[in-house]
């Protein structure tokens, strides 16, 4: 077994996450996506937010990040099936949180999963 996307070498914890709502053309690399970040989303893709893609069939995924030194470009294509979950609504980008993707990249429903508070006081 292939161990799962190393999400430990983008800083996800520390960087937005922006879900693209509307399926891209997965023929499109590095300058397409920041594209579709800058006209579709109005985002500056150069920003350091994370930037998530799904295809039309909602069978994979695009990440693209920039990292002031250059992009990171990692596409996860399920082996069978399609994702089951993604955004719906009228908005451009749906803003994420790093379990939520985590979670995503699981092919679970990060609006169903339960998590423990981002912050919890010291007792």
């Amino acid at each position: 077994d292939l161990p799962p996307f190393p999400t430990h070498a983008l800083p996800i914890s520390q960087s937005k996450i922006f879900l693209g709502r509307d399926p891209v053309d997965f023929r499109r690399g590095v300058d397409g996506l920041a594209a579709i970040c800058r006209q579709h989303l109005k985002h500056n893709p150069m920003s350091g937010n994370i930037y998530v893609f799904r295809n039309r069939r909602a069978t994979a995924l695009k990440i693209l990040f920039w990292d002031e030194q250059g992009w990171w470009l990692a596409m996860k294509r399920l082996a069978r099936g399609k994702f089951h979950w993604w955004p719906k609504g009228d908005e451009a980008a749906l803003a994420l949180n790093a379990r939520q993707l985590q979670t995503l990249l699981w092919n679970g429903n990060p609006e169903q999963a339960a998590f423990q508070p981002e912050w919890r006081k010291i007792t």
